[in-house]
Parts: structure tokens; C-alpha cells; sequence
């Protein structure tokens, strides 16, 4: 993993702060104060472009619907084939907690 480089105690803060967080209102209030609002919407976008390209969508199609350059829907797709399988369990965690899911 390429993040080991820089694992040590301000990074296990960022991550044990994050999985503290109690709720979605507690993380809207969390990444505000933490991130730049352009920074939240590229990690919002990455997320959202790994879905797609679970889906089977096109580049084209991604990037239309997304505004994700080519450049991050690559970098996406090499993470989703080559990667450690975060972006598969994230999204196959949120789909299980969906309301559209029990149904």
C-alpha cells in the first residue's frame, strides 16, 4: 500500500477521528472544517466514478455526467483493478445500508 509511507500518529489521528464520527451530520460537520469545499467534492467524485465504472460505464459517459477528467477516471480505474479493494467494499457497504436495498 502506498499509504504506509505515511503511516504514524497524525494519520491514525485523521483515521481514528474519522471512524469516531457518529452520523452523517457529525461527518458534514467534520470534513467542513477539515477540507476545502473543492477538496470534498474530488474525494465525493472518485467515489462516484468507481460506481460508474463498476456499472460499466463509458469514460465518455463518466465524464459527462461527473465533470471527472479522464486523468481521474483512470487513476479510479487503476485503484478498482489493481488496487486493495476499497472502492468494491465501500460501495458494496453503502449499497447493503441503503433504504433501495431492503427493499
Amino acid at each position: 500500500m502506498q499509504i504506509n509511507k505515511l503511516k504514524g500518529k497524525e494519520l491514525d489521528q485523521l483515521f481514528n477521528s474519522v471512524l469516531s464520527l457518529k452520523d452523517l451530520d457529525e461527518c458534514y460537520r467534520f470534513f467542513d472544517d477539515l477540507c476545502t469545499v473543492n477538496e470534498i467534492q474530488s474525494l465525493a467524485q472518485r467515489l462516484e466514478v468507481a460506481r460508474m465504472l463498476r456499472e460499466g460505464k463509458t469514460y465518455h459517459k463518466i465524464e459527462t455526467e461527473t465533470g471527472a477528467s479522464t486523468a481521474t477516471i483512470s487513476r479510479v480505474k487503476r485503484c478498482l483493478n489493481y488496487g486493495n479493494d476499497a472502492y468494491e467494499m465501500a460501495l458494496e457497504r453503502i449499497k447493503e445500508d441503503s433504504p433501495t436495498a431492503q427493499e
